[in-house]
């Protein structure tokens, strides 16, 4: 089931796979359908952590209407070591199964301990700087360790605490959040144009940061993410210096993804002036299709932050983030609560949803096609016969 390419491979600890990393994308939209068979055909699929209960109907049944913060988080954990297994099995050895954590989650570390121990072949942390990941990470050195950063500013940061502790990351992936998907990482809204963001320079200065810490370019590979939905754009990207892409959208909308139809037929037949940019509960920039409830909110969001105040607890004990602006009284930032909202996306629920979505067009339209095709496009520019 491996597809061929003849692209250069990505070499994670020693391990060639396909030059293309599905990105990681929660509440549950990466799960292990989607996570295994990217892997089954060679590349990387990758498990989003967060709330991956919600696959889980039993674990539900335990915790759906539970304030029992410790019992929700177990339950997670039961529900990331199941999916890890499933993903690893549906993979049948190809590839590597990544699983993504977000730094700005409270259970971050609980997360990464769990994949590891579940047997996950890498790690990926976005959403702030993991300069702890490889002290979380020593008992199990065989694991690929790839940070998300989104200028060299981040990469220089990385690398030289991480140096200091005597360990590289395995590869670092730089995400453009002008074009990217879901949270972004730029400190505001009017920061996401920055030339500093733009792959050519990134790709430039990192060359030169490189030479300055006396790292040879193929120790920590480059993987570009934000936007690229062609085999032109993959092919484009890899020649001008990155070893692979991190793609997410396009994997959202396959045959494959963990979601409900609905949440697919969102994605897929959104228009640009449908995708909108918004501060989140987390406080980052993020982007999404602006559906009923995110329309709604949106017009009442200056009067939800002028009442905004801190609250005693989480409105559903989970407490996902480290700073919640809905719980943590936040007036500046996002008033909602994020986990409710990707959850009612996850299950195709279009009046309620939260549907992150990248900026960019979709490689097949509004199609729904399988992983394998859309690989197969990326990696060859192969376009499969598109009836309907």
């Amino acid at each position: 089931m491996v597809l061929h390419s003849n692209l250069p491979p990505l070499r994670l600890k020693g391990r060639p796979v396909l030059p293309v990393i599905q990105g990681g994308m929660g509440v549950g939209v990466s799960a292990r359908r989607l996570a295994g068979t990217v892997a089954l055909h060679g590349a990387v699929g990758t498990l989003s952590s967060v709330d991956l209960r919600r696959h889980h109907p039993d674990l539900m049944a335990q915790t759906g209407r539970c304030l029992d913060k410790e019992r929700i988080n177990a339950a997670n954990l039961t529900a990331l070591d199941r999916e890890i297994t499933a993903a690893k099995a549906i993979s049948q050895g190809n590839g590597m199964i990544a699983v993504n954590v977000m730094r700005a989650v409270s259970e971050y570390a609980s997360y990464v301990r769990q994949a590891c121990a579940s047997g996950a072949d890498a790690i990926v942390v976005g959403a702030g700087l993991p300069l702890d990941l490889p002290e979380l990470t020593a008992s199990y050195p065989g694991i690929a360790l790839v940070p998300i950063l989104s200028d060299v500013r981040g990469l220089s940061v990385v690398l030289r605490k991480w140096m200091r502790k005597g360990r590289l990351p395995d590869a670092m992936v730089i995400e453009h959040p002008r074009f990217a998907g879901g949270h972004l990482g730029a400190s505001s809204i009017a920061d996401l144009g920055d030339p500093r963001f733009d792959f050519e320079r990134v790709l430039a200065e990192a060359a030169s940061l490189y030479r300055d810490l006396g790292i040879e370019g193929e120790k920590v590979p480059l993987i570009l993410a934000g936007g690229i939905s062609s085999h032109d754009a993959v092919k484009r990207l890899i020649s001008l210096g990155a070893s692979a892409v991190q793609i997410g959208t396009p994997f959202a909308v396959t045959q494959e993804c963990d979601a409900h139809p609905n949440f697919k037929k969102v994605l897929a037949e959104a228009r640009p002036e449908d995708v909108v940019t918004f501060v989140s509960v987390a406080g980052l920039p993020a982007r999404a299709v602006r559906t009923p409830w995110l329309n709604t909110y949106l017009n009442r969001e200056a009067r939800a932050q002028s009442h905004a105040s801190k609250r005693a607890r989480c409105i559903m004990a989970f407490d996902c983030l480290t700073t919640c602006g809905l719980r943590d009284g936040i007036a500046n930032i996002g008033q909602f609560c994020i986990d409710n909202h990707l959850a009612a996306a996850l299950r195709g629920d279009i009046k309620k949803g939260l549907f992150f979505r990248g900026a960019g067009s979709l490689p097949f339209g509004k199609a729904i096609r399988s992983v394998q095709e859309l690989l197969e496009y990326l990696l060859s520019g192969t376009i499969p016969v598109l009836l309907g």
